[in-house]
């Protein structure tokens, strides 16, 4: 097994990024490939990491690891346990990567693009987007 800190944890399909107090990404090195997710996020979250874990359906996130330099890796995940510690949750995840996807930076600029933004607004907001990482869809 591997273990990397995770930076940042984003919900693809509303484009929610939950703020992290830890978390921490397990590679488990299985042949199913399985990966655990722990994020330590604040009591706000509870409702929307219940209805997941209550419907036991899979969702797509996007999860940087180690460093805000990293490209957010893909993952298809589904909610295993909310445990509540203090005025805190731990939420346990388990899924895989998705071995398809495309690069952050292609992604962003693409996103850019699509808005006609002058050179000196595509490159000011392309630089600011790969210091900030905004929520992407696709």
């Amino acid at each position: 097994m591997k273990t990397f800190k995770m930076i940042s944890f984003q919900i693809e399909q509303d484009g929610v990024d939950v703020p992290l107090i830890d978390g921490i990404t397990i590679n488990q090195e299985n042949k199913e490939k399985t990966w655990i997710l722990e994020l330590l996020v604040d009591q706000q979250y509870k409702q929307h990491f219940k209805n997941f874990l209550d419907t036991q359906e899979f969702f797509d996130v996007r999860v940087t690891i180690t460093s805000m330099d990293n490209e957010p890796a893909p993952f298809t995940v589904k909610v295993l346990t909310i445990e509540e510690i203090g005025n805190r949750l731990s939420i346990l995840l388990k899924g895989h990567i998705r071995a398809v996807r495309l690069k952050y930076a292609e992604q962003l600029l693409q996103s850019l693009l699509e808005k006609n933004l002058t050179k000196e607004e595509l490159l000011h907001e392309f630089r600011k987007g790969m210091k900030e990482r905004p929520s992407l869809r696709g």
